[in-house]
């Protein structure tokens, strides 16, 4: 019921404030289980990324998103619990690999799953080394990967504002085609991860035209890795 209305009630709306560039919409696979892999520059991605896919997109969140004060901090809240999103703890593996594994249960029920490979947002708008917990989650689920790039959503809430921009810069979001990882099934486990989240990179970073630094962001702490 909740997913009914904001698809057909908030999502529009939302629409008209942010509007959102969307290319390769046909890309998207409409049913079966889905990793949506994207780079990550602001907060408002995990509500860009959902607005501009035509089905249910489930998210990993910093645990500190969930933890606000008053009523900006409910909101945000009970706007994340009530779409399914997973909190997770920077710098706790334990918990990192719980959200992994909840997201293999979304797969497994055949849902959408979406995850940022460099593990937090990036400072300067460039393309980071990607931690493997994506790869773990490919290999756990055999799900195909959905590689999207993102620009121009950090001028609507840049890293720290405290609300986002509405009817200023319009984002854009670009989505390739599915990812299929079966062929590295047979490499040993480590090393079909590192090669698995290199490709989704490389392809995110073509995607977009993006500048890859080739290190990891230091402010990430992610599992998998």
């Amino acid at each position: 019921m909740f997913y009914t209305f904001m698809s057909r009630v908030v999502a529009p709306i939302l629409r008209l404030l942010f509007r959102p560039r969307i290319e390769g919409l046909e890309n998207v696979p409409l049913y079966g289980p889905l990793i949506v892999a994207s780079n990550h520059l602001s907060f408002i991605d995990s509500f860009i990324i959902p607005l501009s896919l035509p089905r249910p997109v489930t998210y990993v969140a910093k645990a500190s998103y969930f933890e606000g004060k008053g009523l900006k901090g409910w909101f945000v809240r009970w706007f994340l619990t009530t779409l399914g999103h997973v909190p997770i703890k920077r710098g706790a593996g334990r918990a990192a690999m719980g959200a992994l594994e909840q997201g293999r249960d979304v797969l497994g029920n055949s849902g959408a799953f979406a995850i940022y490979p460099e593990g937090t947002r990036s400072p300067d708008g460039r393309l980071y080394r990607g931690r493997t917990g994506v790869g773990w989650l490919v290999l756990a689920s055999g799900a195909r990967v959905l590689p999207v790039s993102l620009e121009g959503t950090e001028k609507i809430q840049p890293l720290g504002a405290s609300r986002p921009r509405v009817l200023g810069p319009r984002p854009t979001v670009r989505i390739g085609p599915p990812m299929d990882f079966t062929h590295y099934r047979d490499l040993p486990p480590a090393k079909a991860r590192r090669a698995i989240t290199d490709e989704i990179v490389e392809t995110i970073q073509k995607l977009g035209g993006l500048d890859y630094t080739g290190t990891y962001n230091d402010r990430a702490d992610a599992a998998g890795n």
